[in-house]
């Protein structure tokens, strides 16, 4: 928090780059443009967004975006869940002792494994308990 915006946008594009070049996945799953009641938090995770999917487009890496209630669709059932829903179905369907901490690491698997259910063919799915 100590630092400028350029300088932890910077950061956050950096780090993304590096877990492309170490783990060169097939395709980034990201979370659609939303907004919320604090408009400069809005910005400020626009610009993250907009680094990350930079540092996807450098990769030459293609990118799938899904909106918020999809994501909530997909992995709990209905597009208006709470976080810790959507945590609880994530360490469900990963058979999980419990939720990934914090809550914006189980959010982020929840948009990897909607990509995967959604690409998916219906007999292949999880069956959620």
């Amino acid at each position: 928090a100590r630092e400028s915006l350029p300088e932890r946008l910077r950061a956050v594009h950096d780090g993304i780059a590096e877990l492309i070049k170490r783990h060169r996945p097939d395709i980034l799953s990201v979370e659609g443009v939303f907004y919320g009641r604090n408009v400069r938090s809005t910005i400020v995770l626009s610009h993250a967004r907009g680094v990350i999917l930079l540092a996807a487009a450098t990769a030459g890496l293609p990118v799938a975006e899904y909106s918020p209630a999809v994501v909530k669709r997909t992995v709990v059932g209905r597009g208006g869940a709470a976080k810790g829903q959507v945590g609880y179905m994530v360490a469900q369907l990963l058979r999980l002792t419990r939720a990934p901490s914090p809550a914006d690491a189980a959010d982020a698997v929840a948009i990897a494994l909607t990509h995967l259910l959604k690409r998916a063919p219906a007999a292949a799915r999880p069956a959620a308990r």
